[in-house]
């Protein structure tokens, strides 16, 4: 995820907006309505997935959309990053169905929320194949952030089956869940 802040983001490590880069455990393990998936491919990681369960806060991002997404009933996806060698094998598709159903699994979510970067290759039409766009910040006076807020679909909690873990299959890579949590074929 560090790589990422730095290799494609290019804003280096921010306390405040990263901090849960640098705790994992305390940001997505340990709360109950969260969690985090880790790919690995012959003993590197090559995709990062989460849910926490906060809305976007305002400012930095506009207060309406804050307002539509609220902390608690907010499924927020992020830290979805595939490493650039990795991409375009379907890792990141279904590391969101996988997020996605865990987020219907945890119950008390309304709507399932992340924002991008469309500076990051490939994030913008990605994330606009999958997801509604809610507001595109280049849109706004002033440019916002620059960012673009978008809602998936909730997937409805009885359709989704309830593994004891979730297991990524990826084709010649192994999903290692994060530290504390077992790993499991899913569905």
């Amino acid at each position: 995820m560090l790589d990422t802040v730095y290799r494609d983001l290019k804003s280096g490590y921010v306390p405040r907006w990263h901090a849960d880069i640098i705790d994992p455990e305390a940001a997505y393990l340990r709360p109950a309505r969260c969690t985090l998936l880790v790919v690995e491919h012959c003993g590197e990681i090559v995709a990062t997935g989460a849910v926490r369960d906060r809305g976007p806060q305002a400012p930095p991002n506009p207060q309406w959309v804050a307002d539509r997404f609220p902390s608690g009933s907010t499924a927020q996806l992020c830290r979805i990053y595939v490493r650039p060698e990795h991409r375009r094998h379907g890792i990141a598709r279904q590391l969101v169905r996988e997020l996605g159903e865990f987020a219907a699994r945890a119950g008390g979510y309304t709507a399932l929320y992340l924002h991008t970067d469309p500076a990051v290759p490939g994030a913008e039409p990605f994330w606009r194949s999958l997801a509604r766009e809610v507001c595109d910040e280049r849109t706004l006076p002033g440019g916002g952030q620059g960012i673009v807020h978008f809602e998936l679909p909730m997937p409805v909690p009885d359709a989704v089956p309830v593994p004891d873990a979730v297991l990524v299959p990826v084709p010649d890579a192994v999903p290692v869940p994060a530290p504390g949590v077992a790993a499991t074929p899913a569905g």
